[in-house]
């Protein structure tokens, strides 16, 4: 007997469908999440065809070294703050650039899984950078629940924020 597939897998599903009848990539970057946002991406039967691929960016010197996240944002923010999510989106489009080419699509997790807080945030304070073309956003989210439910929020509402803007 199966079960039903979880609602985050039929967002992934549709993201990935949509992307690929697009003919467009994208590629993650993530902190928070440890990976757990590409691993919903690739949990979708051909998802090869349009993940580039991720970086897990947890430690903060890799966010600056690898995504190119200012290093003086991050000194006067840390790592928890809209400016570095954006700059992570826009970063992994360049970390992971194949043949000269960027991912059409950058996003970005970063934020405090508790159960402390950090640079002043609290737990479930997260934000979620989008680089699309030339547009760059981002979304805060306040999700509660222990380490796992913040990221498995944080991982959901990533989703459909691609969803919102395909």
């Amino acid at each position: 007997m199966s079960s039903a597939p979880s609602p985050t897998f039929e967002v992934a599903r549709r993201v990935v469908e949509t992307l690929t009848a697009r003919h467009v990539t994208i590629g993650v970057a993530e902190s928070l999440t440890g990976g757990l946002l590409a691993a919903a991406l690739v949990e979708v039967p051909g998802a090869s065809a349009v993940l580039r691929g991720g970086v897990i960016a947890y430690d903060t010197r890799i966010k600056h070294s690898v995504l190119g996240v200012d290093a003086e944002v991050l000194a006067a923010h840390g790592p928890v703050h809209p400016d570095v999510a954006l700059q992570m989106a826009v970063g992994v489009r360049t970390a992971l650039v194949v043949d000269g080419e960027e991912p059409w699509i950058g996003l970005s997790t970063t934020g405090v899984a508790g159960p402390d807080a950090q640079d002043g945030h609290p737990p479930g304070t997260a934000f979620i950078g989008l680089a699309i073309g030339n547009e760059v956003r981002f979304v805060e989210l306040h999700a509660e629940g222990d380490r796992g439910t913040v990221r498995a929020a944080v991982v959901a509402r990533a989703l459909d924020l691609l969803v919102e803007f395909l």
